[in-house]
């Protein structure tokens, strides 16, 4: 398989087996709730997008975050287009896509978007 063949499989559902999917104002809620026990890292993908397909590939290929190091959580902003509004407006950070906003109790403590999306400084910034 060639790589453009594996970057374009990686771009279908599923996506990566541990991110939870955000698609209502109640998930955000509880991506919320979840930073004050965990971080949470929230990736906003545009599906239709080359530079957001491949951020979420850098993220898939270099992922080894464990499932109790942070938590992450993905929208389809096209899909959902409303909670990425809500997430502009209740976490006060600028919509970006492709974007990556880590919490911890309930705070931005890092976001970054486009080419600067990757495993690295996420984890610099949990570090942090």
């Amino acid at each position: 398989m060639s790589f453009l063949d594996r970057f374009r499989q990686s771009q279908q559902e599923p996506i990566h087996k541990d991110w939870k999917s955000l698609r209502s104002a109640a998930d955000l809620d509880a991506a919320i709730a979840e930073s004050y026990q965990y971080p949470v890292a929230l990736f906003k993908h545009s599906t239709s997008c080359g530079i957001s397909s491949m951020a979420k590939w850098n993220l898939e290929k270099d992922w080894d975050f464990g499932t109790e190091e942070v938590k992450f959580y993905y929208l389809d902003l096209l899909a959902f287009r409303p909670i990425s509004n809500a997430i502009a407006d209740q976490l006060n950070v600028i919509h970006q896509s492709p974007q990556v906003i880590l919490l911890r109790n309930g705070e931005v403590i890092y976001h970054t978007s486009h080419h600067a999306i990757g495993v690295a400084p996420l984890r610099a910034a949990l570090k942090s």
